[in-house]
């Protein structure tokens, strides 16, 4: 059977060499056989100063192609003539020449080389420069770490690895979207998000739905997470991510990338001449924790609530055993292979998933194939890709909000009462109408439905087709000039169909049901030109690129929505079974048309690659700022930094092995949405006019980031401790505002460009390895970061300004007010003496409960953003294992559970039994005798006082932990098969060391700017464990 093993693996090795290897040569690769009768094998291992092995290093014989890479272990053999001269070479360390006589067992140490172990780094429109020459701050993380323990939306996996980068994930499930923000949030009108970058060219990273209100979504459907375009890709093909944090770092993108740039550098074949086949699969389960206590002491009063007398009941878990245990399996497979002339490299992964809650499902293809090659005494190098991806989800669960989610009527549920009966039986036939109807102990009109009605009645399935094709050609003209172009089309389709059964809440839904059917759908055209110099002359060098792009999107999209005009027939669910009046939605976008047209150039002059000055400069000429005077002209964003390497220009102690100072100045700008120069009326269901209510805006400007950044880079002790400290202050202007027409106009509204929204920081970035023994390796990296962000003004006809929605009854609202900050929470307060005591009523029906104001949501009750981020990951290798952890903190802030004031309201919270048990409530050193009033009256509820249920968002967890055994390197060479093989634990989300919020204070509501740090019924956190297997051939 081994034997037959050997000829497949041999001949599919074969069929995949279209460029010839040496048979004889592969066979010695793979099975050290087929020696000639001159030759011998040879062995060794390759490690570096400290005696750690260098996994990939280039073993070749001199004047020859034979050559090998090292495994796992650092380890090579190889068949050489005697007298043969070995020339072994990696990146970053000094190529080393040895000479093989009668010795055949080798130990070879290579030594770092100062100036090549100065790390490339790709940086803006996939220029690569050395990162000692950076005068900005970017961080480089290896595609190890995303695929480590996988997550469907591969970016959450950068969370705590990165000084800056917040990430939030959406609370709907497998498939969730995430909320990236880097050093801040700067804008009102944009959702702040990065621009996502694919071997330097852009690429979509649209949502066609986010949550809006706290109530219900779009025309109240409850609250939708669309996705978004990260989520789409396999963290496999991923050799490498830059972050690009501040403006002077994505100067070179302009207008699209104000709020930062994430670059993804994908993998290709090995230009080495090897084979390379790569398995991978993981198994986890999830299961849903830090869930709201519950009492089961106090029975059912009133019909629908739990304010009855206590008595012994039966001990229950309604939670628990609604949410399931989830399982996500994500295997991969891919095949590279190459010479110097040409590589391949192919991928499929498949992603496959159920929710924590029932009848949720995902599943998901990615197919990748990307081919490089030089031609023309490699002069000309062309590399073209094609990326394919389709993903289904069924029953997505909404992210949080009131309509149409299961959570309302699983907490409110009355203590005593046997929900199992409900599940059983959730609908009941209906002789009148002839068709099963909801069975609930309540009234079903809009916001408290049987969950698991809900979780059979109402389905969902969403499928997301995208194809990403691109293709790069480089031509080098000399020595020091080359030409590139460039051109990619991202292709993303995305369709939805909901179907909601006659009785779901037919204040919502009408009588026979509601359908919702939409397809929405973004294509993008980018292409770019550049001319790029590398020169070097004596002391000095120089490194530049001149070029222009044009990025052009164009969407369209379509939405039928019954509403509560309802269907003809129930349960009958087809867009010609809507009946199509004004109480029936269509919204429709037809080819929705953006574009972009730029011209860039960039300059690093460096002398003795010690100093360097970098010059950037851009001009963006925008579609969506037609019809202005800034039309034509467009506008120019400047770019000016300088990085100075000490430690190469005096002479420094000699432990100090490396040190940099750097600094930049940079002015870019943001976008500004669709036809508002040029604003359009729409026809609605029905025939109805929506006309436009606001006046076009002729002077329309973008808004205007100008940022400043400092830092210094040290590495001490033989590069066993490094040391990365950046400050930086960005002041984002000209903010989009739409304000109440003056006295006259014919239209309500106006927009205006005004405003100044401040962040300033500090990153701090330290990574060390305390102990690096033979058998016994401890690494450890430390990223804390801290953001202000103020508002330092706004329009002068503007006390404050409301973003998100006003027209439903809620304890909360977001602002802006001058000298606050972005995320400002405003609702309800408790009145308090000079002193901070509450005061309490003397008289009247609420004599002795305490007195509220903000009526309208007047008060600043707290800010979400946190104080500072800190993420500390540590690397422990003993032999073949490996664990490696990630503690992730963030400090501060302050978020809003809607949640427990509903569930306190309706007496199911064990607080409020706890409290009964006492007979009092104690609120901050006083006693509540009427403890039903205060919770059901005063505090509770969704319009009850913000304040009383506002938390310290603090939160310290185990972000991620894996427990790694790599199989011994002679077992797995044995095989005959296998280079490697690894096996894990893995665990992600495994527990909090530190909260104090009754839910997970990361989740959120939507990726937008609004309702963030707002808890309304959202899904909870889920605890991922479980393991993976990792297999080279």
């Amino acid at each position: 059977m081994l034997h037959a093993t050997k000829i497949l693996i041999y001949v599919f090795l074969i069929v995949f060499t279209p460029l010839g290897i040496d048979d004889c040569l592969a066979l010695d690769v793979v099975y050290g056989k087929c020696l000639s009768s001159s030759k011998r094998l040879v062995k060794g291992r390759v490690l570096d100063s400290k005696r750690e092995a260098l996994v990939g290093a280039t073993v070749k014989v001199s004047g020859t192609t034979d050559g090998v890479i090292t495994d796992v272990d650092g380890k090579f053999s190889l068949s050489v003539s005697l007298g043969a001269i070995l020339q072994v070479s990696f990146v970053g360390y000094k190529t080393m020449n040895v000479t093989v006589n009668d010795q055949d067992d080798f130990e070879i140490i290579l030594n770092e080389d100062e100036i090549m172990l100065d790390n490339v780094i790709v940086t803006a429109l996939g220029i690569e420069k050395k990162e000692s020459s950076l005068s900005y701050s970017a961080v480089s993380v290896k595609g190890e770490e995303l695929s480590r323990i996988k997550d469907p939306n591969m970016i959450t996996a950068l969370t705590g690895k990165a000084a800056g980068v917040q990430i939030n994930k959406n609370s709907s499930g497998p498939g969730a979207s995430a909320k990236v923000s880097i050093r801040g949030i700067r804008s009102v009108a944009s959702d702040n998000q990065p621009l996502y970058v694919i071997d330097g060219v852009p690429m979509l990273n649209s949502t066609s739905e986010q949550a809006y209100s706290a109530i219900g979504g779009t025309a109240n459907a409850g609250n939708h997470d669309g996705g978004d375009g990260i989520s789409n890709l396999n963290p496999e093909d991923v050799e490498s991510i830059s972050i690009l944090k501040g403006a002077p770092a994505a100067a070179l993108y302009g207008s699209q990338a104000a709020n930062g740039v994430i670059l993804i550098t994908t993998k290709k074949g090995d230009s080495a001449g090897q084979h390379k086949i790569s398995f991978s699969t993981s198994l986890t389960f999830d299961n849903a924790f830090s869930l709201n206590k519950m009492q089961n002491r106090y029975g059912v009063s009133d019909v629908v609530d739990s304010w009855g007398e206590r008595k012994s009941m039966p001990v229950e878990d309604n939670l628990k055993d609604f949410f399931r245990t989830g399982v996500t399996s994500i295997t991969s497979l891919s095949v590279s292979h190459g010479s110097e002339k040409q590589q391949n490299y192919f991928s499929y992964a498949n992603t496959t998933g159920k929710g924590i809650i029932e009848k949720n499902r995902l599943s998901k293809h990615n197919l990748n194939f990307r081919e490089t090659s030089q031609i023309f005494d490699k002069r000309l190098r062309l590399d073209g890709s094609v990326n394919v991806m389709r993903q289904v989800i069924k029953n997505k669960p909404v992210s949080g909000g009131f309509y149409m989610n299961p959570l309302v009527g699983l907490y409110r549920f009355p203590r005593g009462q046997n929900l199992s009966y409900y599940k059983e039986h959730f609908e009941t036939y209906n002789e009148d109408r002839k068709l099963n109807v909801q069975n609930w102990h309540s009234s079903i009109e809009d916001f408290e439905q049987n969950p698991y009605w809900i979780v059979n009645r109402i389905q969902s399935k969403e499928t997301r087709t995208r194809v990403i094709a691109s293709l790069s050609a480089n031509f080098k003209v000399n020595h020091w000039l080359s030409i590139q172009v460039r051109g990619t089309m991202d292709n993303l389709n995305d369709k939805m169909r909901q179907q909601f059964y006659a009785s779901t809440a037919p204040a919502l839904a009408g009588l026979n049901g509601r359908y919702i059917e939409m397809d929405f759908g973004e294509i993008l055209y980018y292409g770019d030109v550049m001319a790029m110099v590398e020169k070097k002359w004596k002391d000095f060098s120089l490194n530049a690129a001149i070029g222009a792009s044009i990025n052009d999107k164009t969407t369209n999209s379509t939405r039928y929505d019954s509403k509560t005009a309802s269907l003809k027939y129930p349960n009958v669910f087809t867009l010609a079974n809507i009946i199509m009046d004004g109480s029936a939605s269509i919204d429709q976008k037809i080819d929705a048309h953006r574009q972009m047209q730029s011209f860039f150039a960039t300059a690093q002059l460096g002398y003795k690659e010690s100093v360097y000055i970098d010059l950037t400069a851009r001009n963006d000429w925008a579609s969506t700022l037609a019809y202005t005077r800034h039309e034509k002209r467009g506008f120019f964003y400047p770019s000016v930094g300088t990085s100075i390497v000490l430690s190469r220009l005096l002479s420094l102690p000699e432990w100090v092995s490396f040190l940099k100072v750097r600094g930049t100045l940079s002015k870019v700008g943001n976008d500004i949405p669709l036809f508002i120069t040029n604003p359009v009326s729409h026809v609605t269901a029905g025939g109805e006019i929506q006309a436009n209510d606001a006046a076009p805006f002729e002077e329309m400007k973008p808004e205007m980031t100008y940022s400043c950044e400092a830092g210094a880079e040290g590495r001490f002790f033989q590069n066993r401790i490094g040391v990365n400290l950046t400050y930086y202050r960005t002041n984002t202007r000209n903010q989009f505002f739409k304000l109440p027409a003056l006295s006259g106009d014919k239209y309500a509204y106006r927009y205006v460009n005004a405003g100044d929204i401040q962040n300033e920081g500090w990153e701090v970035a330290l990574d060390a390895a305390p102990v690096v023994k033979a058998d016994f390796i401890w690494k450890t990296t430390v990223n804390f970061s801290t953001n202000k962000n103020k508002i330092i003004k706004l329009h002068e006809e503007l006390k404050e300004f409301v973003y998100g929605p006003t027209s439903f009854s809620s304890s909360y609202a977001m602002k802006l007010v001058k000298g606050g900050s972005i995320g400002d929470i405003y609702g309800k307060a408790f009145v308090r003496d000079e002193v901070g005591n509450i005061i309490y009523e003397s008289e009247g029906d609420n004599a002795g409960m305490p007195r509220i104001k903000g009526d309208g949501n007047t008060v600043k009750v707290g800010n979400a953003n946190p104080v500072f981020m800190l993420g500390w990951n540590h690397t422990l290798t003993y032999k073949g294992f490996s664990l490696y952890f990630l503690l992730d903190c963030r400090y501060g802030g302050e978020v809003l559970s809607q949640t427990q004031a509903d569930i306190d309201m309706y007496g199911v919270s064990k607080i409020t039994a706890d409290a009964r048990d006492r007979g009092f409530v104690v609120l901050e050193g006083r006693q509540i005798k009427d403890v039903k009033k205060f919770y059901k009256s005063i505090v509770g509820g969704r319009a009850g006082v913000t304040e009383y249920y506002m938390y310290d968002a603090t939160n310290v967890r185990v972000r991620e932990l894996s427990l790694t055994y790599r199989l011994p390197a002679r077992w797995v060479y044995q095989s005959g098969v296998f280079k490697d093989i690894q096996l894990s634990f893995i665990g992600r989300n495994l527990f909090f060391i530190f909260k104090q919020a009754p839910f997970d204070p990361d989740l959120v509501l939507s990726t937008g700017n609004d309702n963030q740090g707002i808890d309304v019924y959202g899904m909870p956190t889920a605890r991922s464990w479980g393991f993976s297997v990792k297999c080279e051939f």
